[in-house]
């Protein structure tokens, strides 16, 4: 059974739709009779997916924003958009980047500018769309849902990227705090979760993957990454659920491997263990122990 925010004419908003996670979301509402407002910077892989969308589902509204989400002039075309369409019902934030330079993260003091660019789209952008569009998902006073896309680097913050750990520990945080509000203001009737990944099949984890034909996409898929179908699934098993932290798999890392990763995390302030102590010599042979 669906979450009372899937239903047939609301409109779904979401964000880095024209490939990935997001198109699978897009893809999966729209056969639930959603319509939707779709917004990706590629200008390209944005018009591909509004052609397999209106091509398969020829009786849903669609509106398509071609337009960076870290823009005012983006949030603003989703607003207008969403006057257009009318009631909704969803809002998924999934845009996300890792950085400018995917072979050597932002450490914790260079790069300042790809910081504030990570910190633009994954953090930022979440936070005004959310100040743009939760008032009116209150004021309708019908059943409606926050989405926002963590990732298990923002848990557990292994080192390698900092910008973008902090940005994903960021959203985790700003959504908590959102379902805390809207529990206490809106007795449930509007909910927040947060989504997060596991490995999976995506341009972002795989950017010399063509993933603009998909036939060959699905093709090339090793095996040990989840297809953003799988993820879509566990989205919407979760939200039937209500559950707030929707955790996905992958084909090589088990929910219980997750849970015990987080839980050394944890322990590292209550046992006063040094700061990602997962990653310190001195504690690699009791990690293995641990997780064994």
């Amino acid at each position: 059974m669906n979450h009372p925010a899937i239903r047939h004419g609301a409109s779904a908003v979401i964000t880095g739709a024209g490939v990935g996670i997001g198109f699978a979301i897009a893809d999966r509402l729209a056969k639930e009779g959603m319509n939707l407002i779709i917004l990706d910077n590629n200008k390209a892989t944005l018009e591909q997916a509004k052609q397999y969308l209106m091509r398969h589902y020829p009786d849903i509204q669609l509106q398509a924003v071609c337009a960076d989400v870290a823009s005012q002039q983006g949030r603003r075309a989703i607003s207008d958009a969403v006057d257009e369409l009318g009631e909704l019902a969803l809002l998924v934030n999934n845009a996300g980047i890792l950085g400018n330079n995917v072979s050597r993260g932002a450490g914790p003091w260079h790069d300042t500018q790809q910081w504030r660019h990570i910190m633009d789209v994954n953090f930022w952008a979440v936070l005004e769309l959310q100040a743009m569009l939760v008032p009116r998902l209150i004021e309708q006073n019908r059943p409606a849902a926050v989405i926002n896309l963590g990732s298990k680097e923002g848990i557990t913050t292994p080192p390698g990227n900092a910008a973008y750990s902090v940005s994903k520990a960021a959203i985790k945080v700003l959504t908590e705090q959102l379902a805390h509000e809207l529990r206490e203001k809106q007795a449930g009737q509007i909910s927040a979760h947060l989504l997060i990944p596991g490995y999976t099949f995506t341009p972002m984890n795989f950017p010399k993957v063509d993933f603009s034909d998909r036939d060959s996409e699905l093709s090339a898929k090793p095996a040990a990454p989840w297809s953003v179908d799988q993820v879509v699934e566990r989205l919407l098993e979760g939200l039937s659920r209500r559950e707030f932290y929707i955790f996905c798999e992958d084909n090589e890392v088990t929910k219980e491997l997750d849970q015990r990763r987080m839980q050394w995390s944890a322990d590292d302030m209550i046992l006063g263990r040094p700061a990602l102590s997962r990653w310190h010599p001195d504690y690699v042979d009791e990690f293995k122990k641990y997780i064994s």
